[in-house]
């Protein structure tokens, strides 16, 4: 059994995976997100500021969405959320759309590829030692 305390409230709790805090908080976590999402999508112009300011709550946890893609700013709402490869100004995740093509381009290339055997047409089938035919 692992036991630790939780990170936001210091309560000790049953510790299982991913970030130690406790179910409570979690829960409580969770709930907040759920209040950002919907002033985002009803508010479509809305930067990171603003949610900071009529949501309180942290600008870090904001970003940590984004990073983690749960949350998606619009074009014009966009702010201080840059490509960890290039530094492009993007909407949501780590990387721009062109840096993750040429990630998964790279990671592609680096796998060879099995050929896949054609049949050869117009073979005679007399020529497969395997294979006998009566005649």
């Amino acid at each position: 059994m692992n036991v630790r305390n939780c990170k936001k409230c210091g309560k000790l709790f049953n510790y299982w995976s991913g970030a130690p805090v406790c179910p409570a908080c979690k829960d409580a976590l969770e709930k907040k997100f759920q209040e950002v999402k919907k002033y985002v999508q009803d508010n479509r112009g809305a930067t990171i500021h603003d949610v900071v300011e009529n949501c309180e709550i942290d600008a870090q946890q904001v970003r940590q969405w984004v990073r983690e893609e749960r949350l998606e700013f619009s074009s014009e709402g966009v702010t201080g959320i840059t490509c960890e490869k290039c530094g492009a100004v993007i909407a949501t995740g780590r990387f721009c759309a062109k840096c993750k093509a040429e990630m998964t381009e790279n990671l592609s290339s680096a796998i060879p590829k099995k050929k896949k055997e054609t049949p050869q047409k117009g073979k005679d089938p007399k020529e497969n030692p395997k294979m006998r035919f009566l005649q």
